[in-house]
């Protein structure tokens, strides 16, 4: 028996080593430029991709994103996702090996009374070896449909992470939304407090006999209609709120986003940028892309090799005993099948096939194409929109100081009475607008940082020598 084995396996080498190098199909190369844009070489996860947002020193922020990463249900579905994928593979990459299953068997027959001998007699066989049986991968089918499950399985996990980076955003960018509902809720507040300080010196002019009730009248329609954005503020608050509470898999009526500061967080210093890198490497999305790229291509070959004939070997080895049930060297059995199937009459639809597989390669790179394109727009409409938000910011700070001393001016002038009420009106008017505002793009300007964020996937960091936040350098 030992004998045997070694011719088995002997002849398994030599069969490997003379069909196990042929693959038919094209063998895959990653796109090194998409329409003249040149590509990184290799995706990787830049420094800060998974802790970014700490940059903004914000306590609360941070405990929020932790709750996320722990308890999203979203995220964790992705991860399952990347163990199912390389579970896939693992079994894929499986095929091209032997199988043996052991078995046992034993049977008893009893012969019937009226046979003309061993009448009645009871006679048993046994069995136990195991049955062998291997794909001879002759045109590297099995390892073309290997290489698409490995490649699919690295996709799933690149898709964890971008998932991870879509997360991280999504609870930075609601976060933005409660604390900017919060501040127009804080603002409109103080709005309204002032308002009825003007109101009351309007109250005491006309209890002097120096105005009238239409000026009261025309006072008190601004407070109501300063009044009526409370609601839609506090609802803003309260639907962000139950954002969140979604994100860190926490029933909303449960959980509260507690705040410590009326400012949204943001960096002490604008943004300065480097120089021009090739931050696609970052993008989890261009990865994911080129990944089913790769899979579809080996796709190809999986379908080609159905052109030729499919060589597989079975056979048993072990013993078989009758009519006894010892086992020993007397008893060693062993059978050998080689066998051949080829699809001869289907080379057609083969050949349909191998159009549809080489048809879905041409829309996986079109579809990488694009993601590349579409990354690079937004990551240059995310530097753009910043650099927008920081110069509204800048003149909306100068627009609230000169609205503020405005009415300040107007309201001595108006107690004073050398200017009309619809003097003090209108700049009371402008300053609340103008206050407002100021806090719209406050909340327009964390958002669009974040968006920066989500854009190069992290790729950016707050430099310690400068303290400005710059692009992330080879």
């Amino acid at each position: 028996m030992r004998k045997t084995l070694r011719l088995t396996a002997i002849s398994m080498a030599l069969a490997s080593l003379l069909f196990g190098c042929a693959s038919v199909g094209p063998s895959y190369a990653a796109p090194v430029a998409a329409n003249q844009v040149q590509l990184p070489v290799e995706y990787r996860a830049a420094d800060k991709a998974q802790n970014w947002w700490q940059q903004f020193n914000d306590p609360v922020l941070n405990q929020l994103i932790e709750k996320a990463l722990l308890n999203n249900q979203t995220l964790a579905a992705a991860e399952a996702n990347v163990k199912r994928a390389y579970a896939a593979f693992e079994d894929s990459d499986n095929d091209g090996l032997p199988r043996m299953d052991v078995t046992a068997s034993q049977q008893n027959n009893q012969v019937p009374d009226s046979a003309a001998q061993n009448a009645g007699q009871i006679q048993r066989q046994a069995s136990l070896g195991g049955a062998l049986s291997w794909d001879l991968d002759l045109f590297g089918k099995l390892r073309r449909a290997a290489e698409a499950a490995d490649a699919r399985a690295q996709g799933a996990e690149l898709a964890w992470q971008e998932a991870k980076v879509q997360l991280l955003a999504q609870v930075a960018a609601s976060y933005g939304d409660y604390r900017g509902a919060e501040l127009r809720l804080t603002v409109a507040e103080q709005n309204l407090g002032n308002l009825r300080r003007t109101k009351q010196i309007i109250l005491a002019r006309r209890d002097a006999g120096f105005a009238s009730d239409l000026e009261i009248s025309r006072i008190d329609a601004q407070i109501y209609q300063l009044q009526s954005t409370l609601p839609q503020f506090a609802f803003a608050k309260a639907q962000a709120n139950a954002t969140i509470a979604a994100l860190v898999a926490q029933p909303a009526e449960q959980f509260v986003v507690a705040t410590k500061s009326e400012a949204l967080p943001e960096l002490n210093k604008p943004l300065s940028f480097a120089n021009q890198h090739n931050y696609l490497k970052f993008r989890t999305d261009v990865a994911v892309a080129e990944r089913e790229l790769a899979a579809s291509t080996a796709d190809i070959g999986v379908a080609t090799a159905e052109l030729y004939p499919e060589v597989s070997v079975s056979g048993f080895l072990g013993f078989i005993s009758s009519p006894g049930l010892s086992l020993g060297s007397q008893n060693e059995a062993w059978s050998i099948a080689p066998s051949l199937r080829w699809q001869a009459t289907e080379l057609s639809s083969i050949q349909a096939r191998i159009r549809g597989a080489e048809a879905e390669q041409q829309m996986a790179f079109a579809r990488f194409q694009q993601t590349v394109f579409d990354a690079l727009a937004q990551m240059q409409t995310s530097l753009q929109g910043y650099r927008t938000s920081r110069e509204q910011q800048l003149s909306a700070q100068q627009q609230v100081a000169a609205t503020e001393q405005a009415v300040q001016l107007t309201r001595a002038q108006y107690e004073a009475g050398t200017t009309e009420f619809l003097d003090l009106l209108d700049a009371e008017r402008e300053w609340l607008a103008a206050r407002d505002q100021q806090a719209v793009l406050s909340a327009q300007s964390f958002q669009r940082l974040v968006s920066i964020y989500r854009a190069f996937s992290g790729g950016i960091e707050l430099d310690q020598g400068t303290q400005q936040l710059a692009l992330v350098k080879e």
